[in-house]
């Protein structure tokens, strides 16, 4: 496995990405098509196309909400886990003052860079995608969804 960091983390997961995401755009088009060539049968073209987008949209927003709220509640006990282990201090007392975005982006630091760069992130406002291209030591997050 390629050593992860900032170029490469963006993951996919091929069934959704690549089969049911085009399959579903193929129908859509398909219907899309059949509304302007088939007149006799216009209402039904219509009807599978409707269907088509809202069973895509839904899908995506579904799959969507349900792993990433999961996955930003992990991300939160991870850093404090880390945090409070490092510091023995509690993270919820600073966390307030980071949105999820730039903590998210910390949890990629190595444990000798996380603290050192949580203060310069709270000094600066550094942004999720500073925070990453500041990281020397890359901590890979290989099980995210």
């Amino acid at each position: 496995m390629k050593t992860q960091q900032f170029s490469n983390h963006v993951r996919y997961y091929p069934p959704h990405h690549f089969i049911f995401y085009p399959v579903t755009g193929l129908l859509l088009f398909i219907s899309i098509r059949g509304v302007w060539l088939d007149a006799a049968n216009r209402w039904l073209w219509i009807m599978i196309a409707l269907l088509a987008a809202v069973t895509g949209w839904l899908s995506f927003m579904m799959r969507q909400h349900y792993a990433l709220t999961c996955q930003d509640r992990l991300v939160r006990l991870e850093l404090r886990l880390r945090y409070y282990q490092l510091t023995q201090q509690r993270l919820e007392n600073i966390e307030g003052r980071l949105s999820f975005k730039q903590l998210a982006a910390l949890r990629f630091a190595s444990d000798d860079e996380l603290v050192p760069l949580m203060q310069r992130t709270l000094k600066e406002g550094l942004s999720p995608d500073a925070i990453k291209q500041a990281i020397k030591e890359w901590l890979p997050d290989t099980m995210r969804v």
